[in-house]
């Protein structure tokens, strides 16, 4: 049977104009054979695509609706697509100097009343030269506009360089006519409009430029991170030292770091300590110690020691590699609001033709002398405002923007949608342990039971431990061997999710776990229920253990909060969101962590099949829900919630049922992400209010509704310049997420 692979690809996408483009990209990548999903980043100019599909067939695919496209697979191809971006701004500015250079002395000279009357001879040469100059400039400075509009007609598409060469090239035309044959046109309509052409292509070049600038700094966040990883690393090669690129490295390596150096890849210390700043991958503005045994993030700077480390993790696989990927899916994805503001872009542009259309009937049957210059100057108008770029880069370039801040902070954000999401939530639900505690269970206390030593308590449930994984077990078996117990080995070790376990310790039957566990089993543990209870009331978790059906004591665990999970809390309560803890651990003990938190609602014994149970009865009461965890047990709620928050110190099946990891493992980082999506969100509302007002309004008014009653016209001029600056100010907009601070850090410190 064929197994299919399904590969995630982004590739860049040249000829993309405006908004328009991108729902035709989109759907020439869904209709080919193999593609599940397939976005398309307007702002960046890039499409992600998944499926089990062939790269030359979704190339094949963006040729056909008339764009190209190249496949950023590897550093070498995003730095060459970087250089033809630069290229391309470079471009745009001589396109402007080009065109600029004819526009201002031909304004200049029509507002000063210099220029001659064109039904003269000397007027008529005078124009018919100014028009070959035009058309040289405009092939120079705005030809591709020309091109792409043809390229689209070619394929049935109609897109921002449609109405710009339609424009300007009816302009021109228009001039030209006047300037050939100037008897063929009434004495008041015998007016040239090539200043007004060549104004327009310099003035859009110019707001591209300005643009593409502008949406480079948005994108900024990912240069960052790429520029944390060095490109060098010191190879120890038994007495030898050597660099060598880091591309050459390879698991298992052995690899020196000096102070003030990066650390190249993901390792584990051999040698040596030193502190270690990791804020850049986990927004933790202190450095941390690191020393033999210790994990190293490839990325982080090393400050004062040096060391020696085992490469474990290289290439694709490290954690900054992950969180740049992770960076890049995000900023491709759409949030809901998103692809509503496609949706209208797709269809914008043939609405528009229509409406210059009627602008240009209604002016030529009903408009005053001269009727097709009126015809002539509205129609212009309303092609040239009418561009939908500040639509098409609303959602994309403040998605861009947010997602990259996050990044800052420690938070990766998995798609827009979640982001979006983040924002709207009305509860956080936390499970307990890992998440508001540390997840480093320490052994508290020991009770035994009547025939019972408290040693002889500690050996059995040690003894059984030896056979499980859980973070209570490795607390009672460190614990044991501090008190130098010998511990034996466990036999028929069987674990039972929720409850507890139970095996075979020195030839006797031993149960350890929660009262119900004992319960089932029908083991008496009424004598040890007051001493228990007392225990949960204090936030320490009581183990029952027995021995051959007969209770045997208790064992109290006790798992401190994390320093930092109170104050997070009470920033969560700040945003008005409700807090709940969730735990299976027991009611009592709850209650004692929650009302050290500052949590008010607890939903305590919880097994794990039944978390996802309770988020859902959360979500069927109206609640928006946010759910925080670190462990297996925690990814169906993760899966269930309306955004899964996976703390980034959790496992790996937690991380992948979350919209949004915290790589540094703190709740701040829950109260980070929402303001962030409130803040990006409303950024976004703000773009789309703009775009569609300035399009809802110029439209209109380009096409003179104002003339009967005040006599005004808006001059074409100014709606190229509007059109300009529509785009620029949506992206400097955008750009404002980029001093994002969340609310309670004074000078911006990350967490």
């Amino acid at each position: 049977m064929a197994v299919s692979h399904t590969l995630s690809r982004r590739l860049a996408v040249t000829g993309m104009s405006c908004a328009g483009c991108v729902a035709a990209v989109e759907n020439a990548l869904r209709s080919a054979p193999g593609v599940t999903t397939a976005n398309v980043n307007f702002a960046e100019r890039t499409a992600q695509v998944s499926g089990d599909v062939p790269l030359p067939t979704l190339i094949q695919a963006i040729r056909a609706a008339g764009y190209d496209a190249a496949e950023l697979k590897d550093a070498a191809a995003e730095a060459e697509r970087d250089a033809a971006e630069h290229a391309h701004y470079q471009r745009l500015i001589r396109n402007t100097i080009a065109a600029g250079a004819l526009a201002a002395p031909l304004m200049i000279a029509e507002m000063a009343g210099w220029l001659p009357v064109v039904a003269t001879s000397a007027g008529q040469a005078f124009w018919i030269s100014a028009g070959l100059v035009t058309l040289a400039v405009m092939i120079y400075s705005g030809g591709h506009f020309f091109t792409g509009a043809w390229r689209q007609f070619r394929h049935h598409n109609a897109n921002m360089d449609t109405l710009i060469a339609l424009g300007t090239g009816a302009a021109w035309c228009y001039s030209m006519l006047v300037a050939l044959f100037p008897a063929s046109v009434p004495s008041l309509a015998q007016h040239a409009y090539f200043e007004a052409a060549v104004t327009i292509i310099a003035l859009i070049n110019l707001g591209a430029a300005l643009e593409s600038r502008a949406r480079g700094k948005a994108s900024a966040a990912i240069q960052r991170l790429l520029g944390l990883q060095p490109k060098t690393a010191r190879l120890v090669e038994g007495d030898q030292e050597r660099d060598v690129r880091i591309e050459t490295l390879q698991p298992g390596a052995l690899i020196r770091v000096r102070p003030g150096e990066k650390i190249p890849v993901d390792g584990d210390i051999v040698s040596g300590q030193s502190t270690v700043d990791e804020s850049m991958l986990t927004g933790e503005p202190l450095p941390v110690v690191k020393q033999a045994g210790d994990p190293v993030t490839g990325g982080a700077l090393n400050k004062t020691g040096t060391f020696v480390f085992r490469a474990i993790r290289v290439g694709e696989d490290t954690v900054l590699a992950h969180i740049v990927a992770s960076v890049r899916q995000a900023q491709n994805s759409k949030p809901p609001i998103g692809r509503l503001a496609d949706r209208v872009a797709s269809v914008f542009v043939p609405s528009v033709l229509i409406v210059a259309m009627l602008t240009a009937l209604a002016w030529f049957n009903f408009g005053p002398e001269p009727r097709a210059g009126y015809m002539l100057v509205t129609t212009l108008t309303v092609l040239i405002i009418a561009c939908p770029c500040a639509l098409g880069l609303a959602t994309p370039i403040s998605i861009m923007a947010g997602v990259g801040k996050a990044a800052e902070y420690g938070i990766l954000i998995r798609d827009g949608e979640a982001l979006q999401r983040a924002g709207q939530l009305t509860t956080v639900v936390l499970d307990k342990t890992g998440t508001v505690t540390t997840g480093r269970p320490t052994v508290t206390t020991i009770i035994a039971a009547a025939g019972f030593s408290e040693d002889e308590v500690f050996v059995l449930a040690a003894g059984l431990e030896t056979g499980s994984e859980h973070p209570l077990a490795q607390a009672i078996l460190d614990a044991a061997r501090g008190r130098g117990l010998a511990i034996p080995a466990v036999e028929q070790f069987e674990a039972i999710a929720g409850h507890g376990a139970r095996g075979a310790v020195n030839g006797r039957t031993v149960l350890a776990g929660n009262r119900q566990w004992l319960d089932m089993q029908r083991i008496d543990t009424t004598l040890l229920q007051a001493e228990a209870e007392r225990l949960a009331a204090a936030g320490q978790t009581p183990i029952f253990v027995a021995a051959d059906g007969q209770a045997a004591g208790i064992v109290a665990v006790a798992d401190p909060l994390k320093p930092d999970s109170a104050a997070a809390i009470a920033r969560l309560r700040q945003l008005g969101l409700n807090v709940v803890l969730l735990t299976g651990d027991h009611t009592a003990t709850a209650r004692a962590i929650a009302a050290q938190a500052g949590i008010e609602r607890i939903h305590a014994e919880v097994l794990p099949v039944h978390k996802a149970s309770v988020i859902a009865e959360l979500q069927s009461q109206g609640e928006v829900v946010g759910m925080a965890g670190d462990g297996i047990n925690d990814a169906p709620a993760l899966a269930q919630a309306d955004v899964g928050l996976a703390l980034g110190t959790g496992t790996d099946i937690a991380i992948e049922s979350a919209g949004i990891t915290l790589v540094r493992g703190s709740l701040h980082g829950i109260a980070d992400a929402i303001a962030l999506s409130r803040a990006a969100m409303r950024n976004i509302r703000q773009n789309l209010f703009g775009a569609f007002i300035y399009n809802t309004l110029g439209i209109p008014l380009a096409a003179g509704v104002l003339y009967p009653a005040t006599g005004l016209l808006l001059n074409p001029m100014l709606a190229g310049a509007a059109m300009a600056l529509s785009s620029l100010t949506v992206v400097s907009n955008a750009n404002r997420l980029r001093g994002f601070r969340p609310p309670d850090l004074p000078g911006g410190n990350p967490r």
